[in-house]
């Protein structure tokens, strides 16, 4: 009679301990899904954060690249001492513009009078670009907008030098990597830095 009732006891322990790791096997499957799924939740976080640190970094590298260009625009453009200078300028910067013919007609004339004479030479006209600050906007589709304060001094035969202050704005392809458009407006003429051509 004790034996039935020790086997009996042994037989509901051993269902008992079936079912505590029949729990336990079903805990841990559990624990270890939320684990995977934890993991994958990680992974993807970082893949985001890696995709969003990788678009600033090439933002940043674009915003500074557009600057530059204008920059280097804006130096060749405003620097020129004979028709030969002024021819030149377009050649200069053609590799960094991307600009209608229109515009090209427009920022780069030929400098010829009526007459097909060089105004340039005719009238001992040069330009020296002095110094320039370089400023962008937010990114647009895949355009950048750039803007520059350029500081030119211009002078003629038995005139006196100017300083003239230019703000010139241009779009920035990120893809080309060239200005697609550039406009030009005087700012300022600054009279109180006349220096006498001697």
């Amino acid at each position: 009679m004790k034996n039935k009732i020790l086997l009996s006891i042994m037989g509901l322990l051993l269902v008992g301990l079936g079912i505590m790791m029949t729990i336990a096997n079903g805990k841990r499957a559990q624990i270890e899904q939320v684990r995977k799924e934890v993991a994958q939740v990680t992974n993807k976080q970082k893949h985001v954060t890696t995709q969003i640190d990788n678009l600033q970094t090439t933002y940043n590298a674009n915003d500074a690249k557009a600057k530059s260009k204008l920059l280097e625009f804006a130096k060749v453009y405003y620097t020129f001492s004979s028709q030969s200078d002024y021819d030149k300028r377009f050649n200069q910067v053609s590799d960094i513009l991307n600009i209608s013919s229109d515009q090209k007609n427009q920022l780069f004339d030929s400098g010829l009078d009526a007459t097909g004479g060089s105004r340039i030479d005719n009238l001992g006209l040069t330009s020296q670009y002095q110094t320039a600050t370089g400023y962008t906007s937010d990114l647009d589709n895949q355009t950048i907008e750039s803007l520059a304060t350029v500081v030119v001094k211009t002078s003629g035969t038995a005139q006196k030098a100017i300083y003239q202050t230019v703000l010139i704005h241009g779009w920035f392809d990120i893809k080309t990597q060239k200005l697609t458009s550039i406009k030009i407006n005087q700012i300022l003429i600054n009279q109180k830095k006349l220096v006498h051509k001697g």
